[in-house]
């Protein structure tokens, strides 16, 4: 730059970047104390009808996925007993979490009315896979909690939580 250009001493015009941060980050935290407000409730809106289902039906759903993880754990223990050191804790948990949700373990079909018996997954294939529903049924379950205030956020997230440890430990720490 050569020394003979004028140099402006005149006040940079619009906002600055620490008053956009300011306001960024206060917009963000209302948002925040909304979402975790005591009812559940949108506070700049009708909550209620925004949402997509009842809490009823999201805790009925949410049992039907523990029922349909807990069937997965027996099948995988049935296919492989030799599991069931590893496996036998963590589906305990899935049907604490399901009895939790109100729900109840799914009755198991007749071996008359199944469908043919397919050859078992290996060991690591069957913990791959459960590790896997863990995880798809974790995400699903944090995704419903923007449906659901309260005690039912607090149970699903919980339950999700849990759901990301016993893929951990289907995968991770089984190594």
């Amino acid at each position: 730059m050569p020394y003979d250009e004028p140099v402006s001493l005149a006040a940079p015009t619009g906002p600055r970047r620490r008053s956009l941060l300011t306001g960024a980050v206060t917009a963000a935290g209302a948002a925040l104390l909304a979402a975790c407000s005591a009812d559940g409730a949108d506070a700049g809106s009708s909550g209620a009808a925004s949402r997509k289902r009842s809490t009823g039906q999201v805790r009925a759903a949410a049992a039907k996925d523990s029922a349909g993880l807990l069937a997965e754990y027996e099948a995988a223990l049935t296919a492989r007993p030799g599991l069931a050191d590893r496996l036998g804790p963590l589906r305990d948990n899935v049907r604490a979490h399901l009895e939790a949700l109100g729900g109840a373990p799914a009755r198991t079909p007749s071996p008359a009315r199944s469908t043919p018996v397919q050859e078992p997954l290996g060991e690591k294939a069957t913990l791959r896979r459960l590790a896997g529903a863990e995880r798809a049924l974790a995400d699903s379950r944090r995704g419903a909690l923007a449906e659901v205030g309260g005690e039912e956020a607090r149970l699903l997230a919980s339950i999700a939580a849990a759901g990301d440890v016993h893929a951990y430990l289907l995968t991770e720490a089984g190594r």
